[in-house]
């Protein structure tokens, strides 16, 4: 798997587009690194950048990005409603597939020193990369912010991890910077009906893990009540792994609770936007909407999507694009700016990176269009994974029309369970179809590989025979997701609205063909293989799908026709 880590520099400058742009310039021309979001602040005066790519790309790219910035940004000037200290304020890494978060870690320690030696900027290792507990929490290592900086560096327990501990006149300009190694954390901003900052901070309070000071008497004005350490005894907020201050953002005119959800497993998306309501309640105040800076995992948003239908007691087996819609609008989402999914959901912005065209993509005509032209792809293979999708499909419709039935609100869960398994199916079968596609060029691609001399020619028959297996694997999947189409369907036809038994026939009928057609391709690319006991094995299983298929067809025609006749 390869393994690409995402970098999330936030820079001290948001409202000079000029000296952003130059910043970013810097990422972009790294190859193997992909820039994927850049959201400036003009009240924070602060810009959170984000891309993503190999280990040792990403590494460069970050360098360069903190070297222009520490050219652009003189923090004697810097002025912003966010807590920062440098420039580069912090630079956490972000382990996305294929390494380990120590592995991170120590791309991180490798990016510290490089920017300490070269760049002479002091610089604080932090969470999993930090080299002593205190220097895990964020908070401690920037406490004070730029203001008190120079004090910091001259307390020998706060030296930096890299760079000067002198505040010279180069340190006063860039400041230090924080760089770490870090899970996935969404940067969250909860719109309040209020411009009042100690309010927002209140509720801030009540939810973060810090939570707040406990004191003797009033709760506000009340001396701290101190641990045998000295140190102040808190009052734990309710939701566990974040992060909150209050603040005013002018540019909107509003306050907000401003919040880093630093464990999505602990505290979703949902969950944390739901009790700060519940929180802004009870104080008179209403949040309005929520602003994501950044991006976010597209499960975060499909977690939300299915909260919320559950919550109305609607179906959960829609499509992914309507669930997320379910969840932009229930979250308020696009309250001060449109939420665009394609710019805003991590998955959706990479897959935007991969430009190979997908059959599924295309229109109804350009699908048969494209199968009708010259080309042998796609072929029947790709089209009997799109009937068993259609199938599927039509059991899912059916699944939703049934859970949205009045006067079935008592089994709207039923339904909904059917729906879902139903979009799954759907699902797994589209990739399917360009899958096939793919698995007969892999066949072609093996039978144009030179042959000229022995050793060409026995790794031809060797691609030639890996890609015929394959060939016979993808339809033979085909049909056993198709299959599980008729459990769905079946059940749509017995249980479902009966006004809509009709469209589970029509799937019946789709699942079907999509059997007998992925068997051919079975049958065409197993004669090819040497492996015959391979070969007889998946001939064996596939008749024995295509066997019951047909005979569970055959009993749920009989049934749609005599719910139809009455």
């Amino acid at each position: 798997m390869k393994q690409l880590i995402e970098c999330v520099p936030n820079f001290s400058e948001g409202r000079d587009l000029g000296i952003i742009s130059q910043i970013t310039a810097e990422i972009e021309r790294v190859d193997g690194v992909k820039l994927l979001d850049v959201d400036p602040g003009a009240t924070t005066n602060r810009t959170v950048v984000t891309f993503v790519g190999t280990p040792d790309e990403v590494i460069e790219a970050a360098f360069r990005a903190v070297k222009k910035a520490q050219e652009l940004i003189d923090m004697r000037h810097h002025t912003g409603d966010h807590p920062r200290f440098g420039a580069t304020d912090v630079c956490p890494l972000i382990p996305i597939s294929g390494i380990t978060m120590e592995e991170t870690a120590e791309y991180a320690r490798r990016l510290g020193r490089r920017l300490g030696e070269e760049l002479g900027i002091p610089i604080y290792l932090y969470e999993n990369a930090a080299s002593e507990e205190k220097r895990r929490n964020l908070a401690n290592c920037r406490e004070g912010e730029y203001e008190g900086l120079a004090e910091k560096l001259s307390d020998p327990a706060w030296r930096p991890d890299f760079g000067p501990a002198e505040f010279t006149e180069s340190v006063a300009r860039s400041g230090a910077t924080a760089v770490g190694a870090r899970d996935f954390l969404i940067a969250v901003n909860f719109n309040l009906n209020t411009t009042s900052t100690r309010r927002a901070n209140a509720i801030a309070f009540d939810v973060r893990e810090k939570g707040r000071p406990l004191r003797d008497g009033n709760p506000i004005t009340g001396k701290p009540v101190l641990d045998e350490s000295g140190e102040p005894v808190m009052l734990p907020g309710t939701l566990k792994g974040t992060k909150a201050i209050g603040w005013y953002i002018g540019e909107y005119g509003i306050a907000q609770v401003s919040m880093n959800i630093t464990n999505l497993a602990e505290t979703p998306l949902h969950v944390a936007f739901d009790e700060v309501s519940e929180k802004a309640a009870k104080r008179g105040i209403r949040v309005t909407g929520l602003e994501i800076v950044g991006l976010v995992p597209k499960k975060t948003m499909i977690d939300a999507g299915k909260y919320y239908l559950a919550k109305q007691h609607r179906s959960l087996g829609v499509t992914e694009s309507d669930i997320v819609k379910i969840a932009v609008k229930s979250m308020g989402l696009d309250d001060l700016k449109p939420f665009d999914p394609s710019e805003k959901i991590i998955e959706h912005v990479l897959a935007a990176e991969d430009r190979t065209p997908k059959l599924i993509d295309l229109t109804c005509r350009g699908f048969a269009d494209e199968t009708a032209s010259e080309s042998p792809a796609p072929g029947g293979g790709s089209i009997s994974a799109y009937l068993g999708a259609l199938g599927a499909a039509l059991a899912a419709m059916v699944a939703n029309l049934s859970a949205h039935k009045a006067g079935w609100d008592d089994r709207w869960e039923e339904f909904s369970d059917w729906a879902v398994r139903g979009q799954a199916i759907k699902d797994d079968l589209l990739r399917l179809v360009d899958e096939d596609t793919d698995a007969f060029n892999r066949v072609m691609d093996a039978f144009g590989l030179p042959k000229t001399t022995d050793e060409e020619k026995a790794a031809r028959s060797e691609a030639i025979q890996e890609a015929t297996r394959y060939a016979t694997e993808v339809p033979f999947r085909t049909m056993q997701r198709s299959f599980d189409a008729f459990e769905v369907i079946n059940a749509m036809v017995e249980q479902g609205n009966p006004n809509s038994v009709t469209d589970a026939g029509v799937g019946a009928l789709c699942a079907r063909s999509a059997i007998m057609g992925a068997f051919l391709n079975v049958k065409i690319n197993a004669a090819g293989l040497r492996d015959k006991a391979y070969a007889d094995d998946i001939l064996a299983r596939g008749a024995e799908i295509e066997q019951k298929a047909l005979q569970i067809e055959s009993e749920i025609l009989r049934s749609v026709n005599s719910k139809i006749s009455g």
